[in-house]
């Protein structure tokens, strides 16, 4: 059935002021909405400025045929979330150890430590660097390059992104070929094999597609920034050489490993973000990444 939310709002403005609404009704996805999303939709809705406290009265959800586009502020659309959940005993790479996550406080113990009503928990975390959805910079490969505190941030922000299509259906083995013809250049270069699919099974990390040297040597001379792949390694397993990170890493080009959903990434027209923590003396570290698909203005 059709919902639809009718309340009262009041915006107090931080130039001093406000505005009031009376029995405003909206169009939402689901059985309810929260406050906050509806005072964040009124404010872009209505686009004013200097907004200080907003606050919503007299909600009631209603059931009521939609009049417009239903609110969808929970995501935004333009965003393509490109990084697999670490949890607790996450397997990323067989022989290296699975994440320990626990509580260091849990909040039945910090209720002990705090007024009444008042409790937190602060998480403990143990875990190898290569965990999850994770850059590799410099300092990974070679003692001499850089590290993650090292390597300057717009080298994993907002980069020019082009996805290069490499079914593992079709060999596992990508070459120089792949990527010939295409506008490579000062993009971050994300190899979409579909071996995601096979994330958190033994399937995954046997076999898996890679990078060729040549296609290293390739995607270096073109001056990309940053290589990705949502496969278990850039690099075939199978032997003890690594040349596609030995080739790009030399050349300060990042490398992405075990990324997601790129299925769902057109291939050009968006930007690449992922980023990791500060560290020094870390060549690796898990990471949020993202696409930021442009959005076309009509």
């Amino acid at each position: 059935m059709s919902k639809r939310v009718k309340f009262d709002f009041e915006i107090d403005f931080t130039n001093g002021g406000g505005i009031q609404g009376q029995d405003f009704r909206l169009d939402i996805d689901g059985d309810d909405i929260e406050d906050k999303t509806l005072a964040d939709y009124i404010v872009q809705d209505m686009r004013l400025l200097m907004v200080g406290e907003v606050r919503i009265l007299n909600k009631e959800i209603i059931t009521e045929k939609h009049k417009r586009q239903t609110i969808n502020a929970q995501t935004d659309p333009s965003y393509i979330d490109l990084s697999h959940v670490i949890h607790d005993g996450l397997v990323t790479y067989k022989g290296l150890p699975a994440p320990i996550i626990c509580d260091y406080l849990s909040r039945e113990a910090s209720r002990e430590r705090y007024a009444a009503g008042t409790e937190f928990q602060i998480g403990k975390i143990e875990m190898v660097t290569n965990t999850g959805t994770y850059v590799d910079c410099p300092f990974h490969r070679y003692e001499d390059g850089k590290d993650l505190s090292e390597v300057d941030l717009e080298k994993f922000v907002d980069l020019e992104g082009i996805v290069i299509r490499a079914d593992y259906r079709k060999g596992l083995a990508v070459t120089a070929e792949a990527f010939k013809g295409r506008e490579l250049r000062g993009r971050a270069v994300l190899v979409h094999t579909g071996w995601d699919e096979h994330w958190a099974t033994d399937k995954y990390y046997e076999n898996h597609p890679f990078l060729t040297e040549d296609a290293a040597i390739y995607l270096k001379q073109c001056g990309v920034k940053l290589v990705g792949i949502d496969s278990m390694n850039i690099d075939d397993t199978r032997g003890n050489a690594r040349p596609v990170h030995s080739t790009l890493l030399r050349e300060e080009i990042l490398i992405a490993e075990h990324l997601c959903n790129l299925a769902n990434v057109p291939d050009e027209g968006f930007t690449f973000t992922a980023v990791p923590p500060k560290f020094k003396g870390a060549g690796t570290f898990p990471v949020r990444a993202f696409a930021r698909v442009k959005q076309a203005v009509s």
